[in-house]
């Protein structure tokens, strides 16, 4: 019995309590991504660039805060920062919107038409990020660093494995968690968030109901770039910054989306779990693990792991295809809001 707890907790330490926390920063991150194809109607490439530059906003207040004295206590001080990154990423997506989506806005362009610009968008904010931050990795992570220790967990137990978990990742389940509530909350019962919704079912009727499509885009885009910035920032907490890790960082997103159905809120959130699951599965080495269920004094060869960490993004792209063979609309059939 005692090695089946070991087992257990051995698996929690690196899939289950990891899987969580990745699950929910690719959940929040495909909610953006999935409300502006719901209500403007064209898959944005430029939202991995916009959690970089949300994040970065976070890390320069959030390294003002510590050089003057200013911390959160136990908790990291970027939470203390966030609102400001929020704002800043509004900013810089309202800007965009005013000066590239609006033009082809107003002309009808064709959906494929905005998804270019939005490349360009991409390049253009990775740019300013580079620019602002570097291209290196930074840290600015502060306050505990653990909720349970390991070794306080061993004494606790008695258990051979001791369960880590870190600060980051039980921040990132628990903001997650209150802004998905949030946001579906606004979306159902604000009178903002059903016009939202009536906008993104029937542009038409919408418009002849008395909606205005200036503040329905508006507050997307507002939505939109808070989701990025807390997704990035918690990404950022849990892992590390660095302004290409964001840029790859699209892909997983985009299969989140697309596996739980493009459009759909609730299919964005089950598939940044799924994806985050299917990465952090297969790219972890089972030996240990089998050894504590297998015969006494049996050792599996090598590590029985299926694929390196560095394939991990693989496992998003072979998901993302096998989906758009076999189940183009996803878990949810990409219902719209």
């Amino acid at each position: 019995m005692e090695d089946i707890l070991n087992a257990i907790v051995l698996l929690s330490n690196f899939v289950i309590v990891p899987g969580l926390a990745y699950g929910a920063q690719l959940a929040l991150g495909a909610l953006g991504v999935t409300l502006i194809y719901a209500v403007l109607r064209f898959s944005n490439f430029a939202h991995g660039d916009l959690m970089a530059f949300g994040t970065m906003a976070v890390i320069l207040v959030t390294w003002t805060f510590q050089s003057v004295g200013i911390s959160a206590g136990p908790v990291p001080t970027a939470l203390l920062a966030l609102p400001f990154g929020i704002l800043a990423a509004i900013g810089i997506s309202l800007l965009f919107d005013r000066s590239v989506y609006k033009f082809y806005r107003t002309k009808k362009s064709p959906p494929v038409v905005f998804v270019i610009a939005s490349v360009g968008v991409m390049f253009m904010l990775n740019g300013i990020v580079r620019f602002i931050i570097g291209p290196g990795d930074q840290n600015f992570s502060d306050g505990g660093r653990f909720l349970i220790k390991a070794r306080e967990f061993k004494e606790m137990t008695g258990l051979n494995e001791g369960l880590a978990i870190k600060t980051s990742q039980g921040i990132t389940i628990i903001v997650a968690f209150l802004v998905m509530i949030a946001l579906f909350w606004f979306l159902q019962k604000s009178r903002t968030g059903k016009a939202m919704r009536a906008y993104s079912d029937n542009e038409d009727l919408a418009l002849l109901s008395g909606i205005n499509p200036d503040r329905v885009v508006l507050y997307t885009w507002i939505i939109a770039a808070a989701l990025a910035t807390i997704a990035g920032t918690l990404y950022g907490l849990d892992k590390s910054f660095k302004p290409f890790t964001y840029f790859q960082l699209l892909l997983p997103i985009f299969a989140a989306a697309i596996v739980g159905g493009i459009g759909n809120p609730l299919g964005a959130i089950a598939g940044g779990f799924v994806i985050a699951f299917s990465e952090v599965t297969v790219t972890y080495a089972y030996k240990k693990f089998l050894i504590y269920l297998g015969p006494e004094g049996w050792a599996p060869d090598g590590l029985v792991q299926l694929l390196s960490t560095d394939y991990k993004f693989a496992v998003s792209f072979v998901i993302l295809v096998l989906v758009l063979l076999i189940r183009p609309t996803g878990i949810f059939k990409g219902k719209v809001i």
